[in-house]
């Protein structure tokens, strides 16, 4: 989702399209309404709006634009470059999806590197499992992450962690220079956008040569992976699976719906050892190893969201494509979005 705009109107439709609505172009079945919109093109022949109660901070940085919004069916927003990156409401099933498959799936997952995530959700839910010892989260957007330090109370708490380290660098940069190893890499960035640099975070040759070379032996990589609807799965989801397939063994792709989005999102996690753990045994782990209640995710969550629908695994299957810089594939929209 991409390109975004903000109306306001107010008074009676005539039904000359002047009076309600987003853009000016809006109706109401009762003749009157009173409100601003936000609105995100999805796709060329359709939009996603919804009201709001307030717009409460825009802000601009070198590489984006930031804005937090009130919504009125899902909270704050936050907003960058136009595009819808998480709402208060249900981005819990965005991070808990991103982050805890991983980590129970991993038999002592003590280090972690976030590549993104600046707004501090993903480092927040990592920070829950009593094994992570230490959490490097690396953004290339330091005005984004203070943003979010300022205004996202509920990761206040994360970003005070003593276990949570912070850079601001470029991911692949950082991972290039670092020599240190990690149980986990999660890949918390914004979606690859034609136009942004952060789809060369998402190619064959950077798992092969950057990301997989940090792992321990043990280590597993998750990234997510952009919409995964039954239409939408095929602009980026099927060939990020397909290759992450090309550089680890085993590879699991799973997905959720997320209101907010309007849409079902998706998430890869990839390892060079198996995942085996059952239903009951993701229970267990959940007990033992997370501090406090998962809003979403439990075991029987995570088999239903890894058991795909016939026409995505079919597509998945064939998928042929793999992600490289001279032929990366990219979600509708444009812009200079990086990492989250």
């Amino acid at each position: 989702m991409n390109s975004s705009t903000i109306s306001c109107s107010n008074g009676n439709n005539n039904g000359n399209g002047n009076g309600n609505g987003v853009d000016g172009k809006g109706y109401s079945l009762n003749g009157y309404r009173k409100s601003c919109w936000y609105e995100e093109e999805i796709e060329e022949d359709l939009r996603w709006c919804f009201a709001l109660n307030s717009i409460l901070h825009t802000g601009h940085s070198q590489f984006q634009d930031i804005a937090l919004l009130d919504t009125k069916p899902f909270g704050k927003a936050l907003v960058i470059d136009g595009k819808l990156q998480s709402a208060e409401t249900d981005e819990f099933i965005y991070h808990e999806c991103l982050v805890h498959p991983a980590l129970l799936h991993h038999p002592n997952p003590k280090t972690i590197f976030i590549m993104g995530g600046g707004e501090g959700s993903t480092a927040r839910e990592l920070l829950r499992h009593k094994a992570v010892e230490k959490v490097v989260m690396c953004d290339i957007d330091e005005e984004v992450v203070e943003f979010c330090k300022s205004y996202l109370l509920v990761n206040r708490e994360a970003f005070c962690d003593q276990r949570l380290e912070l850079v601001i660098n470029d991911a692949r940069a950082e991972l290039e220079h670092r020599e240190k190893l990690y149980d986990v890499i999660v890949g918390d960035l914004a979606d690859p956008i034609e136009g942004g640099p952060c789809y060369k975070l998402y190619t064959k040759s950077f798992y092969e040569l950057i990301v997989k070379p940090r792992l321990n032996p043990d280590g597993i990589f998750v990234t997510q992976a952009g919409p995964a609807g039954i239409f939408s799965h095929t602009e980026v989801f099927s060939c990020i699976y397909n290759t992450l397939r090309q550089v680890f063994k085993y590879v699991v792709p799973y997905s959720a719906h997320i209101p907010s989005y309007a849409d079902t999102w998706g998430w890869v996690m990839a390892s060079d050892k198996p995942f085996v753990l059952s239903a009951d045994e993701l229970d267990t782990r959940i007990k033992q190893r997370i501090k406090g209640e998962n809003r979403y995710l439990d075991g029987k969550t995570f088999s239903s969201s890894s058991t795909l629908s016939k026409a995505v695994r079919k597509s998945l299957v064939n998928e042929t494509n793999v992600y490289t810089e001279g032929t990366a594939k990219f979600i509708y929209g444009y812009g200079s979005a990086d990492q989250k």
